[in-house]
């Protein structure tokens, strides 16, 4: 029997990957939880295993692809079912040719050349037609469309008024809606083809009774709604809008009795159309920024998330690129792609920057007495496989930190008006990469000791680099902690991993003269920068929240007794 394996969820707003390798071809054998491709995602690369065993009949997609969740990959065959087949037939072939039983398929064809609009019999003995569904007209002087994507398939059964292809014009993208229900038996388009007006599209098998109710009301539709003028009449401007396009023949209560056609006429995609009107959004107040003023989903998110801000929507993004000169009249410049991880990253630091009220608080923790524990007890770690340094020891004492101020464990959720608390202490840790920044997450945190957490945090750093992540590992955070103290700075500003409300910047420590009984001592300190969204948190707060954790580092008793 043939099986279908299909692209699993990748996390949550993952849609797509793109395919960097495929690992198997056609005729391998493969088993349950082999590698079959691997991806690259917006968050990390990982190899998909398989969850079926068998052998590839047919591999859908090749290297450099982008699949969407729930696209089929492979086509596997275990050859038992088609074993079956064949004798079958081979038998009803036999008999056919010795006039036992009569040939369907020529029956057919000389039915089809007697009548355009064939009737036969379904299993249940009623009497059905193969129709053949065209493009409907789409608007004055507009005689084609290009097709952008088919939304059913040979075989599947479709209701009336369910979207079938999806198509672009010059003045809108379009989901072509079916006027009758049925069955599809053949889809004569494709993704990319040029349908002009009244071109067949497919061909639906339909119940006649169904056919007779369903032409009957489509046709009273039809001709309440484009009823053509006397000759010399002219039409109103209500008339030459609905004629153009540009807007619907019905009022809005009338919704129901609008000609499909003319619905949602956004220049969106279905998927994109449903979010909004599952999230209450007006599409059509929507501006794209793709191709054509196109509608992406990330448009429809932005409009609502500004929107509940109570923000002025201007575009479908916080800021628009200013046109870049001519560099190359300058000298030799060079041009590279950016990567998955780099352009995803660019598109969430811009929305986080852009919607989340930023303010960033900076102090500094001694640790010059933690300086020298963390030496003594380093080797006890590198005997687990560890590495005992000051992120590690910040992971737990961050953790203890967010159970004495929980408001910065929770997150805002504007569209309810509400404040998620978290009751798990999952701590993000930003890793560099030759590939860009990717922050793995360290779970349950409150649950190990510092030993457990280095041995860990060294593991998931290197899977990181090595691009081994799985999704699991970059889920979940409440906080991040990114540190740049092995490179330098004194300070800096980073911004929130959005929906999380904070992060912990770590600069390189340094001995400074502190002023201690009487005297200037050198101390060394260690500079903390974190940012907050202010929406949540007030300045107080995180100034309270920081010095905790410098206290936390100065005397690690505090942990023990208020964390």
């Amino acid at each position: 029997m043939a099986q279908e394996f299909k692209l699993p969820e990748l996390g949550e707003n993952i849609e797509s990957a793109d395919v960097l390798s495929v690992l198997v071809k056609p005729g391998d054998k493969i088993e349950k939880e082999q590698s079959i491709i691997e991806i690259e995602t917006d968050k990390a690369t990982i190899e998909v295993p398989s969850t079926i065993s068998g052998v590839i009949k047919e591999v859908t997609i090749k290297q450099g692809d982008s699949v969407k969740v729930g696209q089929t990959i492979l086509i596997m065959e275990n050859g038992e079912d088609k074993a079956k087949e064949v004798p079958d037939i081979k038998k009803k072939q036999e008999k056919i040719e010795k006039g036992k039983i009569k040939d369907d398929n020529k029956a057919e064809s000389k039915q089809k050349a007697e009548e355009k609009k064939p009737s036969k019999m379904n299993k249940q003995g009623a009497k059905t037609e193969v129709l053949e569904l065209k493009l409907p007209e789409l608007g004055e002087n507009i005689n084609s469309a290009d097709v952008l994507n088919i939304l059913v398939k040979e075989g599947d059964t479709i209701e009336k008024d369910q979207g079938i292809i999806e198509i672009e014009t010059d003045k809108a993208t379009i989901e072509v809606p079916s006027t009758i229900s049925g069955k599809v038996v053949q889809i004569l388009v494709k993704p990319g083809d040029k349908a002009s007006v009244g071109q067949t599209i497919l061909k639906i098998e339909s119940g006649a009774e169904t056919l007779k109710k369903e032409k009957t009301e489509a046709k009273t539709i039809t001709e309440k709604t484009f009823a053509k003028k006397e000759e010399g009449e002219e039409k109103t401007v209500e008339e030459k809008e609905i004629a153009k396009g540009e807007r619907t023949a019905f009022k809005p209560g009338e919704i129901d009795n609008q000609p499909p056609i003319m619905r949602d006429a956004a220049p969106a995609a279905p998927s994109v159309r449903r979010i909004a009107r599952e999230i209450g959004v007006d599409i059509r107040q929507v501006q794209g920024t793709g191709p054509g003023d196109r509608i992406s989903m990330d448009d429809v998110k932005n409009f609502s998330k500004q929107l509940n801000e109570g923000r002025t929507i201007t575009s479908g993004v916080p800021v628009q690129q200013e046109a870049l000169p001519d560099f190359s009249k300058f000298g030799e410049i060079e041009r590279k792609e950016m990567n998955k991880i780099r352009s995803t990253t660019a598109v969430h630091l811009s929305y986080a920057w852009a919607s989340i009220p930023h303010v960033t608080q900076h102090d500094k923790a001694d640790i010059t007495e933690l300086e020298q524990m963390r030496k003594a007890f380093n080797p006890k770690v590198e005997k687990e496989g560890g590495k005992l340094t000051v992120t590690a020891i910040l992971l737990k004492v961050i953790s203890s930190a967010l159970k004495v101020f929980p408001k910065f464990n929770s997150s805002i959720d504007l569209n309810k008006k509400e404040i998620i608390y978290k009751k798990y202490f999952n701590v993000g840790v930003a890793v560099d990469t030759e590939n860009g920044l990717i922050v793995p997450v360290i779970k349950s945190v409150d649950k190990k000791n510092i030993k457990e957490l280095a041995v860990e945090l060294g593991n998931v750093a290197e899977k990181a680099r090595n691009r081994k992540v799985s999704l699991d590992d970059l889920q979940g955070a409440c906080i991040t902690i990114t540190n740049l103290g092995g490179i330098g700075g004194t300070s800096f500003t980073p911004i929130v991993n959005s929906p999380e409300v904070a992060i912990l910047g770590i600069s390189r420590g340094d001995y400074e003269p502190v002023f201690k009984d009487d005297e200037f001592i050198p101390r060394l300190m260690l500079p903390l920068s974190l940012s907050y969204d202010h929406r949540i948190i007030d300045g107080a707060d995180a100034a309270r929240f920081l010095r905790w954790v410098c206290e936390a580092l100065e005397e690690p008793m505090k942990i023990l007794i208020e964390g």
